[in-house]
């Protein structure tokens, strides 16, 4: 045997049974393990029986093997697992061959499977009522992953369990966090510091504004916000374009405001204030009502034809139209007269990136800019539109604002710090989870003596009211599928600290305005697709607001190897990681064949001839030849004349294929339910 093992640097020895496991290690590997068996002699204890373990077979040699591999040995260690009555006797066995053994800490799971692992306090992790080595502990991790149904993790949320657990030493936390357990040490990701720029804020008395606008201005505040500093230095008042790029809660929306109004009032053309959403046009019509309604008419358009609540119908002659970017685009494409424009915002510009809606808005703004143009050369008097684009996040600000002929007003301050947590949850446990989230966040007050509030984030109306139902805490669902009022309800109850939470669709996060300290991702879907970066930035950045909390914190509920649909490419595991670490998309729009051709024919209804100039001024790049060849071949275009058929594929935002989906129909004998139906079932094989 002294020829098979030569040089012996390490013997540990581990009490299994009624013997003794010897493991011998030469430079950090095992070179083979065996079993001792001690017997009593008057001498006192001495190696009875010695064998070596190949497989799952034993070896007998001759028990003065032992001893002499005992002499070779530069160390003897005796495992700390090992009973004290049976470490004092196979310490007496080596002191009757003048050798000595130290005791040490070591892993016990090692131990039992012929592995020294000497554990230290800086390497231990605690399990149960005991300590074992990094690497079994990530080993009982995986089968604590395996047993909870969690699912298969992706590397990236292993290694962020892995690092919890090296982090705090304590398997049982880690197996809590995996059982919905809401430690914020363990939960916490990172924290998104406070900035704040030194910008020299602009007094509001110094603002050579509209008199009844500067009276309104100086009573609600002394001076602007940097950001609003901002604008106002680079030319705001000056009619310049701007691109106004600035986190939630920073004021961004009342620099467009103030040009607007001011204009307005002035007498120079009207304000458009154009959101991508529905609810946020609402939102947006009643504050400008009531802040300016008493100088200024304001009306708003969402639709072919909205009707408010109230009963009145849209006012193409108001001083102030807000409306949705397709309620505008429609009034374009069907040749509304929009008066004298002198002011267009544009919020949530970052929508141009968007598959659907982006080349919209991309068309949208360079048809207005056309309006403008045309109403111009008719009129000596008008003077054209100032255009304010506002987003709170967009990955190539410069380039944008470039494209966008704009000047760049970037202000990077973040009013309040943000927590950012994640856990791990399967889908069924997600509402109880939230419901402690909110209640904990409920019950606590801010320096400023507000309630803590919960705005949750989920991918579908269903689950909206799922989930408020499990709430202990007064909450309600807010989507695009309720009323006008039962929305206006809702904000005002938020707004007055009467709910605790509100549950949403990710597709109403865009300037929803709940002033909430906390944001918690229910998924990380929009629908069936996963969240951008740049939709996740702004969704997070509603939690925390200065004027009411002392910091925002986010909590992503992450569901292990799950997707919500079988386009998804990734898991929410996958797609957590991604968001937390990723840089924000560009905002580029693409044109496929579909999107050119829609845009394509917009142009040419609203501008006939010149429709390749709108083409060419547009972010995306449109490949206008081939463009009007597909109108020609599908006989939407006439020369460049739409034709009945393109008027109306124009005037309904129909993409080429569900315009061809609804003449089939049509042609078939299809029902109107039929068709729409038709037409449902084929984007869901899409």
């Amino acid at each position: 045997m002294s020829k098979q093992v030569g040089r012996v640097d390490t013997l540990f020895v581990h009490e299994t049974n009624d013997d003794f496991l010897v493991v011998v290690q030469r430079d950090g590997e095992r070179v083979f393990r065996a079993v001792l068996e001690l017997k009593e002699t008057s001498a006192g204890p001495r190696p009875a029986k010695f064998r070596v373990k190949r497989g799952s077979s034993d070896e007998p040699r001759d028990p003065s093997q032992f001893v002499e591999l005992a002499r070779r040995a530069e160390r003897i260690r005796i495992s700390q697992q090992t009973s004290k009555s049976r470490r004092d006797e196979f310490r007496e066995m080596l002191e009757g061959y003048q050798l000595e053994a130290l005791v040490v800490r070591t892993c016990r799971f090692c131990a039992s499977n012929g592995r020294y692992s000497p554990i230290t306090e800086e390497t231990a992790i605690k399990t149960d009522n005991e300590y074992i080595c990094p690497d079994c502990a990530k080993r009982e991790l995986e089968r604590e992953l395996d047993f909870s149904g969690t699912g298969a993790m992706t590397q990236a949320a292993q290694e962020r369990l892995e690092a919890l657990l090296l982090e705090t030493q304590d398997l049982g936390r880690i197996s809590n966090l995996l059982k919905g357990g809401l430690d914020p040490d363990l939960t916490k990701f990172d924290t998104v510091s406070a900035t704040t720029d030194d910008v020299e804020l602009v007094s509001t008395s110094t603002l050579d504004l509209h008199p009844k606008l500067q009276s309104m201005v100086e009573g609600r505040f002394d001076t602007l916000l940097p950001v609003q500093s901002l604008s106002v230095d680079n030319g705001l008042f000056d009619g310049r374009d701007q691109l106004v790029v600035s986190a939630t809660a920073t004021g961004k929306t009342l620099v467009g405001e103030l040009a607007g109004v001011n204009r307005a009032l002035e007498g120079k053309g009207k304000m458009l204030f154009l959101v991508p959403l529905v609810a946020l046009a609402n939102q947006k019509h009643e504050d400008f009502e009531e802040r300016y309604g008493d100088d200024l008419n304001v009306t708003i358009r969402v639709g072919a034809s909205r009707i408010n609540d109230d009963g009145n119908r849209f006012d193409p002659n108001a001083d102030v139209i807000v409306g949705t970017y397709e309620g505008i685009d429609h009034a374009l494409r069907t040749g509304k007269d929009l008066g004298d424009i002198a002011t267009v915002v544009i919020d949530e510009v970052h929508t141009l990136k968007e598959d659907e809606r982006g080349h919209r808005l991309d068309g949208m703004i360079s048809r207005l800019k056309h309006y403008c143009e045309e109403r111009q050369e008719r009129r000596s008097n008008y003077g054209g539109a100032q255009y304010v684009y506002l987003s709170a996040t967009v990955g190539n600000p410069e380039t944008l604002a470039q494209k966008l002929r704009a000047t760049l007003i970037e202000f990077e301050e973040r009013p309040v710090p943000i927590e950012r947590h994640v856990t791990f949850a399967d889908g069924r446990e997600k509402p109880d989870i939230i419901n402690k989230l909110v209640r904990r966040e409920f019950d606590t007050k801010s320096s400023k003596g507000y309630r803590g509030q919960t705005i949750v984030f989920t991918n579908s109306r269903r689950r909206c009211h799922e989930i408020s139902r499990k709430l202990e805490y007064d909450a309600a669902p807010y989507h695009a599928g309720l009323d006008y009022r039962r929305r206006k309800q809702v904000e005002r109850q938020f707004g007055n600290q009467d709910l605790a939470a509100v549950v949403t669709t990710a597709a109403l996060a865009a300037g929803v305005d709940f002033p909430a300290s906390q944001v918690v991702f229910d998924t990380l879907a929009m629908g069936i697709e996963w969240l951008s970066v740049q939709e996740f930035e702004q969704m997070l950045g509603r939690a925390g607001r200065p004027d009411y909390h002392d910091q925002g914190t986010v909590y992503l509920l992450v569901e292990p190897d799950a997707s919500y649909h079988n386009s998804m490419e990734m898991t929410e595991d996958e797609v957590a990681f991604k968001l937390l670490k990723g840089e924000m998309e560009d905002v580029v729009t693409v044109y496929d064949e579909s999107a050119a051709a829609e845009e394509t024919l917009a142009n040419i209804t609203v501008a006939g001839k010149k429709a390749k100039r709108l083409n060419d001024r547009m972010l995306g790049d449109v490949p206008t030849k081939h463009a009007v060849g597909k109108l020609l071949e599908w006989k939407f275009i006439d020369g460049f004349e739409p034709t009945p058929l393109g008027r109306a594929v124009c005037r309904h935002f129909l993409a080429p294929r569900d315009a061809f989906r609804i003449l089939d129909g049509i042609r078939g004998g299809l029902s109107p339910y039929d068709v729409v139906a038709e037409m449902e079932l084929a984007d869901e094989e899409l």
